[in-house]
């Protein structure tokens, strides 16, 4: 009868220990499931490609005129401007600087190694 005891008292040990551990498991598959599901929504959210400001039409005529109104060759400066307008499909804001704002504009050089666009 001890024995019979004994081996009720460890078959009921054994179980509340299988349902802790259960239990351990659930929870820790629980936040294991919720994390994946939240790096996949910030994926969706950062992951996806965004509309580049560059990718909208320009108006290069106007985007020139403005760079170009201080220069001291306007008709030169619009020319080049223009030139470099279509081929990157954008101009630095300002009046001179900012290359950081169209790379593609600042990267633009003559067979000499000089800037083309102004």
């Amino acid at each position: 009868m001890f024995f019979l005891m004994q081996v009720a008292d460890e078959i009921q040990i054994y179980r509340m220990a299988l349902s802790t551990n259960m239990a351990a498991s659930l929870v820790l598959f629980s936040l294991l499931l919720l994390h994946f599901t939240q790096a996949e929504e910030l994926m969706s959210i950062d992951g996806a490609p965004s509309p580049s400001p560059q990718a909208q039409p320009i108006d290069c005529g106007v985007a020139c005129e403005g760079r170009c109104r201080l220069s001291k060759r306007p008709n030169l400066c619009k020319r080049s401007c223009g030139s470099c307008c279509h081929r990157c499909k954008c101009v630095p804001p300002g009046t001179s600087g900012n290359y950081e704002a169209c790379p593609c504009y600042a990267n633009l050089t003559t067979r000499k190694n000089v800037r083309k666009c102004p």
